[in-house]
C-alpha cells in the first residue's frame, strides 16, 4: 500500500536521450528531414523558406506574403481551400519570423495523399487576389489598433527597437502606416524571388511508415527548384547603447516593464546558442527569473505583492542574443519594482548562489528538458533549433553536461560580466507615479 506520508523517491538526471531526425537532400535541392516517433497516426509536415523579415525589401512584405498564400490559387478560392482542408479534419497554419516563412499542416496519415497536391498548389500557384489582400490589410490594421492599447505590446516592441535598432529584423514590427504601402505587385515579386523555385526545408514528424516517407519524397521531388539565390547578408545592429524610455498612457492603471540588454561576449561577439557561455547563462537566468520559484517571483510577487508574475528570459536568434525581464505592475509600483530588479541582479553579482538553490534549479532545468523531448512534434522543434543554428545533436549532450557542471563561482562571474545594471535598457509603457 502506498505510504502517502513519505515523499516519492528522487533521482537526479544525468543524461537525456533525444530521438534524432534523419535528413536527405533530394536531387532538386530540397532538404527532407523526418522524425518517426509517434504512437498515433498523426503527422505534422512543415515547409520552411528563407523568406522572413531578414530578407524583405520593405516592412510588412514577409508578413503579408505568408498570410496570402492560402487566399487563392489559379484553381481554387480561399473558401474552397479552407473547405478542402477541413473535410479531412486537418489544420494548416502560415507564419513568418525573422528568418523564415513556414507553411505547416497537421493531419492523420491516411489523408496525406489527398492533401499533398493542395500544398504544392499553394506553394507554386498562389495568385494573391487583390480583394482578399485589402480585407487582410483592414483586419491587420484593426488588430494593430487593439494591440496599441496594450502596454505589454508597446513595451515589448519598443524594447526590441532600442536594443537592436528600429529597422533591424529582430526588432521590426508592423505599423499602421506600413500597411497602406503594401501592394499586391510587391508580394508577387517577393514570392517569386524568395519562395518560388527556391530550395527549402521540409520537416515531417509523427508516425512515419516507409510508405509515408516515400510518398512525401516523391511529392517534394516534383518541385522545380533552381539554384539558391538568397544570401544571408549581414545586417548590423544600430543602437546608441543603454536607454530609458517611458511611453505614457494616461488611461492605463498599470505599467508594463521591460528591462534588459543585447548580450555580447567579452570579445564583442553576440551571444547565441553557439557561444561557450550560453549554457551557464541559461542557468543564471533561471535562478533570477526563469521559473515560478525564481528570485524575482519570490521577491516581487510573493514578498512585495507588486505583480501576479515576473519573468526573465534569455532570447537567442541565429545572429543575436538578448536578456530581458518583463512584468506588469500598478503604476504606483513601477519605480519600486525596477529598484528590486536591480537589487536582485546586484545580489547575484556579489553573493555566490547557495548550493541547495543551485541544485534545485539544475533539477528543474533538466527535468523540464527531459519532459520536452517526449512527443514527435516537440522533438521536431528541437531539431529545428539546432539545424537552423548550424548545430548538431551534440548541443543537447553539452547542455546537460554544462548544467550539471555549473558552479556558484561560474554564475557569480557571469553575473558580473553580463548583467551590468548600468548598461541595461529600460522601457516602461503606461507611466510612472
Amino acid at each position: 500500500m502506498l505510504d502517502r506520508t513519505q515523499a516519492p523517491g528522487f533521482q537526479s538526471i544525468k543524461k537525456v536521450s533525444v530521438a534524432q531526425a534523419h535528413s536527405r537532400t533530394l536531387a532538386n535541392g530540397v532538404q527532407l528531414h523526418w522524425l518517426d516517433a509517434g504512437q498515433q497516426p498523426a503527422i505534422r509536415l512543415e515547409y520552411l523558406f528563407k523568406a522572413g523579415t531578414w530578407h524583405e525589401p520593405q516592412r510588412g512584405i514577409a508578413h503579408f506574403t505568408a498570410k496570402m498564400l492560402n487566399e487563392g490559387t489559379r484553381r481554387r478560392s480561399a473558401a474552397e481551400i479552407n473547405e478542402y482542408i477541413s473535410q479531412f479534419g486537418s489544420f494548416m497554419e502560415l507564419s513568418h519570423g525573422a528568418e523564415r516563412i513556414t507553411l505547416t499542416v497537421y493531419t492523420i496519415t491516411k489523408h496525406l495523399p489527398r492533401l499533398l497536391p493542395l500544398l504544392e498548389e499553394l506553394l507554386t500557384e498562389p495568385v494573391f487576389p487583390g480583394r482578399e489582400l485589402e480585407n487582410l490589410k483592414k483586419i491587420t490594421g484593426q488588430n494593430l489598433q487593439v494591440n496599441a492599447q496594450k502596454t505589454a505590446f508597446l513595451a515589448q516592441n519598443r524594447f526590441r527597437e532600442l536594443i537592436f535598432g528600429e529597422n533591424h529584423p529582430y526588432a521590426k514590427h508592423l505599423r499602421e502606416p506600413d500597411i497602406a504601402l503594401v501592394y499586391r505587385e510587391a508580394l508577387v515579386a517577393y514570392f517569386q524571388s524568395n519562395m518560388l523555385h527556391q530550395p527549402f526545408d521540409a520537416i515531417l514528424a509523427g508516425q512515419i511508415t516507409d510508405e509515408t516517407l516515400q510518398l512525401v519524397e516523391r511529392h517534394l521531388a516534383g518541385f522545380v527548384v533552381s539554384k539558391d539565390t538568397i544570401s544571408d547578408t549581414e545586417i548590423k545592429v544600430q543602437t546608441n547603447g543603454p536607454a530609458s524610455e517611458t511611453i505614457e498612457k494616461t488611461d492605463s492603471l498599470q505599467s508594463s516593464i521591460r528591462f534588459g540588454k543585447r548580450l555580447l561576449q567579452p570579445d564583442g561577439q553576440p551571444v547565441t546558442r553557439r557561444s561557450a557561455d550560453y549554457f551557464a547563462l541559461s542557468t543564471l537566468n533561471e535562478i533570477l527569473g526563469g521559473y515560478f520559484g525564481s528570485r524575482l517571483m519570490k521577491n516581487i510577487r510573493e514578498d512585495k505583492g507588486f505583480t501576479y508574475g515576473i519573468h526573465s528570459s534569455l532570447g537567442t536568434f541565429r545572429h543575436e542574443g538578448f536578456w530581458a525581464v518583463g512584468t506588469d505592475v500598478k503604476k504606483e509600483f513601477t519605480g519600486q519594482t525596477l529598484d528590486e530588479i536591480r537589487k536582485e541582479i546586484r545580489i547575484l553579482q556579489t553573493e555566490p548562489v547557495p548550493p541547495t538553490e543551485l541544485e534545485t534549479v539544475k533539477s528543474y532545468l533538466l527535468g523540464s528538458f527531459a519532459g520536452s523531448v517526449t512527443t514527435p512534434f516537440s522533438l521536431a522543434d528541437h531539431f529545428k533549433t539546432i539545424h537552423f543554428d548550424g548545430l548538431d545533436y551534440g548541443f543537447y549532450d553539452r547542455y546537460v553536461e554544462n548544467v550539471l557542471q555549473t558552479t556558484p563561482e561560474t554564475l557569480l562571474m557571469l553575473a558580473q560580466s553580463y548583467l551590468d545594471v548600468e548598461q541595461m535598457t529600460e522601457v516602461v509603457a503606461g507611466g510612472r507615479q
